[in-house]
C-alpha cells in the first residue's frame, strides 16, 4: 500500500491535483473560523450545545460546524445543493428543463448557470433569516447580537451570499483543476472535522474511567462494521446483461458486443436521509405553536430524536423516499427507448416497453432491501446512543447522513485517482484496480 501511495506522487498531473485540493481545504478551514460582525460567539455556542440533535443540528453537519459559529460560511453549500434538487425536481415537471438535461454538455451548462443564479436568491433569502434568527436569540441577559438592527441585516445579507458563492468556486476549482468531486469534497471535509474531537471526547472518558478500554474496541469494531456495511450498500448493484447487434454504416461494422446495465441497490444516496428528516422536525415546530397542555407534552415525548415512534415514522418516510427519489433518478422508459435506439436488448426481452417493464420490476424488487438497510443506517446512530450511552460526537459516525456521505465522496475520490494510476500503467489502490463509482446528483 505504501508503494501505491508513492506512485501517486510520481506522477505530476495527479500530484499537482492532489495538492490543489489539499490547499483548497485549508483555505475552507480558515474561512471557517471567520465570525460574521456583530455578533457574539461565546452565547451562539450556548444555544447550539442544547439543540445538537435538531434540525440545526443537520443544518451544521452540512456546514461543517461553521452554522453554529456564524462564520462567514455559515450557510455552507446548502444553498447550491437546495438550488440543485429544484432543478432536478422540476426537470421530471417541466419539459423545457427535461430537454436541457437531455441536450449533453451545453444543456449541462444552461442548467449550471441557472443553478448559480438559484443559489444566489437561495442564500440571500437564508441569510435574512440568518439574520433574524440571530437578533432573537437570547439566553438569559446575554444577546448573540448587541446591536441589531438594518445595518445588522444587510451586513450579515452580503457576508453570508458572498460566503456562500465562494465555497461553491471553491468547488468549482476543485472540480477544474483538482481531485474528486468539489461540492461534496468540501461537505465531506466538514463532516470528517468533527472525528478527531469524537475520539478525544472518548479518550477523556476512558481516562476518567466512565468507560473501559474493551467498551471503547468494542465500539471501534462496531464503527469499523457499520462502515463496511455502508461500502456495500453504496457499492452493491444487480448487473443487467445487454447485448448489441451487428450493423454496418459506411465501410464499419459496429455493435456485436456485450455490456450490462448496473442498477444500484441505493440509487438515491442520502437524499431519502435528508428528506425525511426534514418532515419529522415538523411535529416539534408543531408543538412550540399548540397551546401547553397533554397534546403538546405529547409531541414533544413522542417525537424526540430517540423515541421509538419517532424512529418507526422515520423508517418509513426514508423507505418511502428511496421509491420516490429512484423513480426521479432512474427513468427505465429513457433507458429503454435509448437501448433500441443503439440497436441494444437485454437478452430474452423484447426491447421498448417490455424492456422498461423488466427494469422497473428488477428496481423496484432490488430497492426494498436497500432502502430497509438504509433506514437501520439512519437510526442506528441513535440506537448506539441509547444502548451504549456514547457520546454524540461519536455516534453520529456510525450511519446516517454524514457517513454515506464519507463513504461515497471517498469511494467516489479513490475511483478518480485509481484511473490516474491505471492510465500511467500503475496498480491501483485497491487489489482489483477498479472502484464502482456513484451516480453524482
Amino acid at each position: 500500500m505504501l508503494e501505491k501511495v508513492r506512485n501517486i506522487f510520481k506522477i505530476p498531473e495527479l500530484r499537482r491535483r492532489i495538492l490543489f485540493t489539499l490547499s483548497i481545504f485549508i483555505i475552507y478551514r480558515l474561512g471557517g473560523h471567520i465570525p460574521v460582525p456583530g455578533i457574539d460567539a461565546g452565547v451562539l455556542g450556548r444555544f447550539f450545545e442544547e439543540r445538537a440533535n435538531t434540525l440545526f443540528g443537520l443544518y451544521d453537519l452540512f456546514a461543517g460546524g461553521n452554522f453554529s459559529r456564524a462564520t462567514i460560511f455559515a450557510l455552507g453549500i446548502m444553498p447550491y445543493i437546495s438550488a440543485s434538487i429544484i432543478l432536478q425536481l422540476l426537470g421530471s415537471v417541466v419539459p423545457a428543463i427535461h430537454r436541457l438535461q437531455q441536450a449533453g454538455e451545453e444543456g449541462r451548462k444552461k442548467i449550471t448557470q441557472w443553478t448559480r443564479y438559484g443559489t444566489v436568491g437561495i442564500s440571500a433569502l437564508q441569510a435574512l433569516g440568518v439574520g433574524a434568527f440571530l437578533s432573537g436569540i437570547q439566553i438569559g441577559t446575554d444577546s448573540v447580537v448587541p446591536n441589531p438592527g438594518i445595518g445588522f441585516y444587510l451586513l450579515t445579507m452580503i457576508t453570508l451570499t458572498a460566503g456562500t458563492v465562494f465555497i461553491m468556486w471553491l468547488g468549482e476549482q476543485i472540480d477544474e483543476r483538482g481531485i474528486g468531486n468539489g461540492i461534496s469534497l468540501i461537505i465531506f471535509v466538514g463532516i470528517i472535522e468533527r472525528f478527531p474531537y469524537a475520539f478525544m471526547d472518548e479518550f477523556q472518558l476512558m481516562q476518567q474511567g466512565v468507560r473501559s478500554l474493551m467498551m471503547e474496541l468494542f465500539l471501534i469494531g462496531i464503527l469499523v462494521l457499520t462502515t463496511a456495511a455502508v461500502v456495500a450498500l453504496t457499492q452493491g448493484s444487480r448487473k443487467i446483461p445487454v447485448q448489441y447487434t451487428k450493423r454496418v454504416v459506411g465501410r464499419r461494422m459496429y455493435g456485436g458486443q456485450s455490456t450490462h446495465i448496473p442498477l444500484r441497490v441505493n440509487t438515491a444516496g442520502v437524499m431519502p436521509i435528508i428528506f425525511a428528516q426534514t418532515i419529522m422536525f415538523l411535529p416539534q415546530t408543531i408543538a412550540t405553536f399548540v397551546p401547553q397542555g397533554a397534546f403538546q407534552d405529547w409531541l414533544n415525548s413522542a417525537f424526540r430524536f430517540d423515541s421509538y415512534i419517532y424512529m418507526l415514522f422515520y423508517s418509513l418516510l426514508i423507505v418511502f423516499f428511496t421509491y420516490f427519489y429512484t423513480a426521479i433518478a432512474f427513468n427505465p422508459v429513457d433507458v429503454a427507448n435509448n437501448l433500441k435506439k443503439n440497436g441494444g436488448m437485454i437478452p430474452g426481452v423484447k426491447p421498448g416497453k417490455k424492456t422498461a417493464e423488466f427494469l422497473d420490476n428488477i428496481l423496484t424488487r432490488i430497492t426494498l432491501p436497500g432502502s430497509i438497510f438504509l433506514a437501520f443506517i439512519a437510526i442506528f446512530p441513535t440506537l448506539m446512543s441509547k444502548w451504549t450511552n456514547a457520546g454524540f460526537n461519536l455516534t453520529q459516525f456510525y450511519g446516517g447522513t454524514g457517513l454515506l456521505i464519507v463513504v461515497g465522496v471517498a469511494l467516489d475520490t479513490l475511483q478518480q485517482i485509481d484511473s490516474h494510476l491505471l492510465m500511467r500503467h500503475y496498480d491501483g489502490l485497491m487489489k482489483s484496480g477498479r472502484l464502482k463509482g456513484r451516480r453524482r446528483m
